[in-house]
């Protein structure tokens, strides 16, 4: 399957800086050529803003655009909500598992543009329940947390931030020397970084003034970071988390969130190989994630039933892969919030790695 535009016509500039790249009313626009490429569809048509004078074509309007193998992101998406590796995925497709890696990041930025477009706006009509998804980057020495939210009613997975953590638990002599030599030469992860960064999801999910109903467990980290929201009453519910992991318990959305997450991602098994080496990786997989379970996978498998995205009726219904992939997203004209515009330039940093890649590129997504 291929990926690529639908317009007929370019919609809009490109240029974010040209004034009708936000608004095209009133825009003009000249055909400028042609040029051939390998995949389909083989002709491209060329055009020019009559008003910037920058140049661009169809393939511009497409989330393959600049790629060399269009097919791939397309190829992509189901396996890695079907538990591949990359190395896996890699053999499939007959390309190097580097180019898997570059093209998770670059389909998670899509997907993270997407549910921001089609995500509720509106005051949120569900309680929350949160809780933080425990994972690791690089080596179990630097564990991370991701801070989810999910809908209490819905199961609607509204979204997440990350925290890179020091290791805890039992460990050896041995394992605590060499924690404390990794730490003399990477530094030490912020001790309050659950706090800012659950409190950072909140005020995305819940800006301003209101009353918001969260459940937890007792996590002694979430009524600080409840107390960082402005403006808003927060409500808290808390359960143990030793308490029987049933559809009874309050937390069950957010248990079967994570049971899901571990089922459908090879990179979270317990005890495996596939470990994301840069918590970057990890957050743009789970964008991928995020956009399945939310607006393409049931409720319920066996019955087929609506997927949450429909429940919430952010959508009308079930979205396609074609859909999903029908065309490019910009930055420029789907704001992100703070703390998830920094997953998408790719700042999320690992210490253990020195050459840490930010997505700086000019004209690809």
């Amino acid at each position: 399957m291929s990926s690529g535009s639908r317009h007929r016509s370019p919609p809009f500039c490109p240029n974010p800086q040209c004034v009708f790249h936000r608004n095209p009313e009133g825009w003009r626009f000249k055909k400028k050529g042609f040029f051939f490429r390998r995949f389909s569809p083989s002709r491209v048509q060329r055009y020019r803003c009559s008003h910037c004078g920058r140049s661009f074509s169809t393939q511009t309007f497409s989330p393959s655009y600049w790629l060399k193998r269009p097919d791939i992101l397309a190829a992509l998406f189901h396996p890695l909500v079907a538990c591949a590796g990359h190395r896996q995925i890699a053999r499939g497709l007959g390309v190097s598992p580097t180019t898997v890696t570059h093209q998770v990041l670059r389909l998670g930025r899509h997907c993270q543009l997407l549910h921001e477009s089609l995500r509720p706006r509106e005051p949120l009509a569900e309680p929350l329940v949160v809780d933080g998804f425990r994972s690791f980057e690089h080596s179990q020495y630097h564990p991370s947390d991701f801070h989810v939210a999910v809908g209490a009613r819905t199961h609607f997975f509204y979204g997440f931030t990350v925290s890179e953590l020091r290791r805890s638990g039992s460990m050896r002599l041995g394992q605590r020397r060499h924690r404390a030599r990794l730490e003399e030469r990477f530094g030490r992860p912020d001790p309050r970084a659950t706090e800012k960064d659950l409190g950072a999801l909140l005020a995305i999910l819940a800006p301003g003034e209101g009353e918001l109903v969260v459940h937890s467990d007792d996590h002694r980290a979430y009524p600080r970071a409840f107390r960082r929201l402005s403006g808003v009453a927060v409500s808290h519910a808390v359960t143990p988390s030793r308490r029987l992991r049933t559809p009874r318990n309050p937390l069950f959305p957010v248990n079967l969130l994570d049971g899901l997450i571990r089922h459908s991602s090879a990179n979270h098994k317990r005890e495996t190989i596939a470990f994301s080496k840069r918590r970057q990786a990890a957050a743009a997989r789970m964008w991928v994630f995020l956009v399945w379970r939310n607006y393409v996978k049931s409720w319920s498998e066996r019955r087929r039933d609506l997927p949450p995205g429909q429940r919430i009726g952010c959508i009308e219904t079930r979205l396609t892969l074609g859909e999903i992939l029908r065309e490019r997203l910009f930055p420029s004209r789907i704001p992100l919030p703070g703390p998830w515009r920094k997953q998408y330039e790719g700042r999320v940093v690992t210490r253990a790695i020195p050459n840490n890649r930010f997505h700086q590129l000019r004209y690809a997504s």
